[in-house]
């Protein structure tokens, strides 16, 4: 069976963040959105409250998708849990750079990613823009 884990902040989840979940659940057996907990990113709720918004914004058709809080590196995540590859997203030229320096580092750490682009209608989607929007 293959698994893989989508890992990021959430903060809060975006119709790219959904989209490329969608994409990746249809690539492996189980998809594992995982819900960093990281205080440097400074998120504006807490990880448990962030992987409920998770799980509240995925469609209940999902069955192969699960979500679970993280503190600590993803790649120590994948290797107590069995996950074969890390998924993510990149949404510019901006993002891929830096995601193929965390690709590096995770695969060095034995667990391969897989960058999916984002599609360009969601492109400028991000957290920090949703955040922004008036409540």
């Amino acid at each position: 069976m293959s698994r893989a884990v989508f890992p990021g902040t959430f903060d809060p989840m975006t119709p790219g963040h959904l989209d490329i979940a969608d994409r990746a659940r249809h690539l492996f057996d189980e998809l594992v959105v995982l819900v960093a907990v990281n205080g440097d990113k400074q998120p504006t709720r807490a990880g448990g409250i962030r992987a409920s918004a998770v799980r509240d914004a995925l469609p209940p058709t999902w069955h192969n998708v699960t979500v679970t809080a993280w503190r600590g590196l993803t790649a120590d995540f994948c290797h107590r849990h069995g996950i074969d590859v890390i998924v993510r997203g990149v949404r510019n030229a901006r993002d891929a750079r830096h995601e193929q320096e965390l690709a590096a580092m995770n695969d060095s750490l034995g667990i391969p990613t897989l960058l999916l682009p984002t599609r360009p209608s969601l492109a400028t989607v991000s957290s920090t823009a949703m955040r922004a929007l008036p409540a």
